[in-house]
């Protein structure tokens, strides 16, 4: 089965030019969502296996440069997904906008470094309210964005009718992270996990 840069790859090689939103088309549907081809897209092209032009109409294509696609870069162990979910905080943010507005809810986003909520959700009476990183390069990193996202969380239950979570790029050791997290620390808080993967998919884990 071949992943969705080895798909990317093959058909720029095909038809040279395509735009992400084309290419999203002909791999997954009209009506599915373009941001996961955005971001394989733009990885390939920072590996330098495809290029990202502007064609004559002003839109960008993706091209092929002839480099073949590494098998060790996306054919990696599952137990090492960081190489296939490297979602920056903004790119986890802009798929739980979307996951949160398919199912009914009105978001508004604090992108890149501006302050406030990350991503506060509302639908009705209900308000969900989300804190968010991305992938960091280390190890230590990591440890750092998920002890920081609970604090950033605690501080700001200041409506008990909301709903509360963390949310982060889904990997194993995010997954062990919240998975090693007290379930009497979760019962008492009430807050809850959010794992997006890099096709866009969203997770909800409550314990």
């Amino acid at each position: 089965m071949t992943t969705l840069p080895e798909q990317i790859v093959q058909l720029a090689s095909k038809e040279p030019g395509l735009t992400d939103r084309e290419i999203t088309n002909r791999l997954r549907g009209a009506s599915e969502p373009q941001q996961p081809i955005n971001i394989a897209a733009r990885s390939l092209a920072n590996k330098g296996l495809i290029t990202r032009q502007r064609r004559n109409d002003g839109l960008l294509g993706n091209y092929p440069t002839g480099k073949a696609i590494p098998i060790s870069a996306y054919r990696a162990e599952k137990s090492v997904a960081d190489n296939h979910n490297q979602l920056s905080e903004d790119e986890v943010k802009e798929f739980l906008r979307i996951w949160l507005e398919n199912k009914g809810w009105a978001t508004e986003i604090a992108w890149g470094r501006a302050r406030g909520v990350d991503v506060e959700a509302k639908r009705g009476n209900e308000r969900w309210v989300i804190e968010a990183k991305g992938i960091g390069s280390l190890q230590p990193m990591r440890v750092n964005y998920f002890i920081g996202m609970l604090g950033e969380t605690l501080q700001r239950m200041d409506d008990s009718k909301a709903k509360y979570s963390i949310a982060m790029p889904d990997v194993p050791q995010f997954r062990g992270l919240w998975r090693r997290l007290p379930i009497l620390a979760k019962t008492r808080t009430q807050i809850t996990a959010l794992f997006v993967s890099a096709d866009g998919s969203v997770a909800h884990e409550t314990e």
